[in-house]
Order: C-alpha cells, then sequence, then structure tokens
C-alpha cells in the first residue's frame, strides 16, 4: 500500500487554479522530489499535504487514512521550512524539543528524542548553545532536529536549502541523503533546483503550471523526457532544441529539413507526417568537437573555460540558441567556426504537440 496518494487533487484561490488535477503515489521509504520553475505550484501541493492549505478538490490520503479534514498535528507528518523558524531565546535542546513539550512528554522520553536525533545531526556538543552560536548548516540541521523528534511518517521539506552558500548546499544535500538511508522514513522535498532533485531523489515528480509534466527517476527523466517541457528543465546546461520540417516519413525513419542546416534521417519510428513541424533535442554534454553522425558548424559568442570542462554558447542561422558542453580545455575560440558533431542515438524528437517521439 502507498505510503501518500494524491487523488485528482486540485486548489484554487478564487478565480486562480493553482493545481489543476494531481495523481501521485508515493511508496514508503521514498525520496520524492518535487521540481519545477517558480509559480508551478509545487510548494502549495507540499503544504496542501501538510494541511497548511485547504483542498478544493479531490482526497488526500496517508497511511490507508484520508486526512483531507485533519489538522496538521494528526497527519503523522512534520515539515521543514526554507527558514529556520529557531527560537533564538532557548537552547538547540529546547528548540528540538518544543513539539514534544508541546504534546506534554515525560521528560524521560524528550530526552531520549532529542538525544538520538542529536546523534543523528552530530548535534551532540551543540545541545546548550543558542541558535546564534550556530553556522547555517547547523541551524538547519536542528530545525531537521525539530521533525525528527516527532516520528513522523512522512517529512516533507519546503526548499530547506536555499538560504545556504553554494558549498553549504552542496555539503547538505550530502548530509539530507545520508539521513534518509539511516531513518529509512518517507520524504517529500520541493524545490526549483533541478540539480538538487537529480541528485537527491528516488523519484522526481515535474510540475508545469499546476500540472504533472512526467514521474520518473532522476536517469529516466535525463534521457527519457516525455515532452520539450521536461527536455529543457532537466539537465544543465539544458538541452538544445532546432526546429525543423518533416520532409518523409516511413514508420521506420524520419527525414527532417533543418533548414541551413541541411537534412538529417534519424531511425526512429514516428507518425510525423510530410509538412509537419517537429523539435531536435541534442543535450549540451553530447556535442563533439569534429565530425559526427551528423555535423554542423557553429561560431561560439561566448566560451567558458571550466577546467573539468568547456561551454561554449552560439546562435543558429534560424535564431536559436546552442550551447556545447565539451569535456577538459580544448581549443574553442571565440568568434571563429568551429564543426560539431553528435551521433544520432542521442538525438531527442518531439512532435508538432511536443509529446517525445521515440
Amino acid at each position: 500500500m502507498s505510503q501518500l496518494s494524491l487523488k485528482h487533487l486540485k486548489k484554487s484561490f478564487n478565480e486562480a487554479r493553482i493545481i489543476k488535477g494531481i495523481d501521485l503515489e508515493v511508496s514508503e521509504g521514498e525520496f520524492v522530489v518535487f521540481v519545477g520553475p517558480s509559480g508551478c505550484g509545487k510548494s502549495t501541493l507540499l503544504r496542501m499535504i501538510a494541511g497548511l492549505e485547504d483542498v478544493t478538490e479531490g482526497e488526500i490520503v496517508i497511511g490507508g487514512r484520508t486526512v483531507n479534514d485533519l489538522p496538521p498535528v494528526q497527519r503523522g507528518i512534520a515539515m521543514v521550512f526554507q527558514s529556520y523558524a529557531l527560537y533564538p531565546h532557548m537552547t538547540v535542546f529546547e528548540n528540538i524539543a518544543f513539539p514534544l513539550r508541546v504534546e506534554k512528554l515525560p521528560q524521560a522520553e524528550v530526552d531520549k528524542r532529542v538525544g538520538a536525533a542529536a546523534k543523528v545531526l552530530q548535534l551532540e556538543s551543540r545541545l546548550q548553545h543558542r541558535p546564534g552560536m550556530l553556522s547555517g548548516g547547523q541551524r538547519q540541521r536542528v530545525a531537521i532536529g525539530r521533525a525528527i523528534v516527532r516520528q513522523p511518517k512522512i517529512f516533507l521539506f519546503d526548499e530547506p536549502l536555499s538560504n545556504l552558500d553554494a558549498a553549504l548546499r552542496s555539503e547538505m544535500r550530502i548530509e539530507l541523503m545520508e539521513l534518509h538511508k539511516r531513518l529509512g522514513s518517507t520524504m517529500i522535498y520541493v524545490t526549483h533546483d533541478q540539480v538538487e532533485a537529480m541528485t537527491m531523489a528516488d523519484k522526481i515528480v515535474v510540475l508545469d503550471a499546476g500540472e504533472i509534466a512526467q514521474v520518473g527517476s532522476p536517469l529516466q527523466l535525463y534521457h527519457k523526457p516525455d515532452n520539450l517541457f521536461v527536455a529543457g528543465f532537466i539537465g544543465s546546461p539544458k538541452m538544445n532544441f532546432i526546429n525543423g520540417t518533416v520532409t518523409s516519413a516511413d514508420g521506420e525513419t524520419a527525414v527532417i529539413d533543418l533548414g541551413a542546416l541541411g537534412t538529417i534521417s534519424l531511425p526512429r519510428s514516428s507518425k510525423a507526417i510530410a509538412g509537419q513541424s517537429v523539435t531536435l533535442g541534442i543535450r549540451p554534454e553530447h556535442l563533439k568537437l569534429g565530425q559526427g553522425d551528423f555535423t554542423l558548424t557553429m561560431t561560439p559568442k561566448i566560451v567558458e573555460h571550466l577546467g573539468i570542462h568547456t561551454v561554449s554558447y552560439a546562435t543558429l542561422p534560424a535564431g536559436e540558441n546552442f550551447v556545447g558542453l565539451f569535456e577538459g580545455d580544448p581549443n574553442v575560440p571565440e568568434g571563429e567556426a568551429v564543426k560539431i558533431g553528435f551521433t544520432l542515438d542521442q538525438v531527442h524528437l518531439f512532435d508538432q504537440a511536443g509529446l517525445a517521439v521515440y
């Protein structure tokens, strides 16, 4: 049985439809990440699960029990917010223990739970300190500890790392993944950062304008995006897109006119018909300097030399932006034409409705 089921979930604020019908199953012990651009509804969806937003339509089921009308404290969830929301006058011990004080648990049980959480989060030496004496990462761990002591069925994280600097975010990502392995709990994590989603998730839910664009493992979404939105959102730098027109298709091969770039024949079963507009996708990291199954010429406007790899930015004849990512530090001069190649099996094809053709 699923730990969490969302059944045709909808949320509206007056006339504004924010969540437009979400169906999702989350299994016990999964680390699920909601990802999408700002305004796609991911935080609203998380707050509905938590009970902080009312449900307009649909059903939320946790552990086989419908919880639509239950207050947050009775849902068996604990939430960690973007803001640490710690009490500055309280010690770390008392901040972590606060929800247990509210429940009026015996002191022995409070000591036991806080001690266990502090050990997991490596905060044992900080229990008598106040939040002002802690680093950003330690404060976030205190906030997580406050959630752990409640022993929830599901942990909810609403962009908990967005206030940290880049190095600390990377460190905290690892800590959260290790925490998930140690606790074995179900965790749902909201972020707009697709790198966080790719590195942390067992399963990613990509949201687009209040609807699910695709659900799958990180590599499923990377290698086989269902549509143009997911293809452009998952991956950094984002996938390159080239517009074209089908000139012929026999069900096994699609011949596509790419304008000034020439014609490409893709060994791809396709329902495309002659004259139909399509979009080709190729990831920047799949491009190679020199010849390939298909070769084009680009003139980099900007080149970034990052040591581990080199990133070039160009514009194709039809005006599409085109990014290449090459290993190491090859010679890619700005303002000079270079030949770029790729293999046909690395090309993604999308029909005129934006749906993937495989």
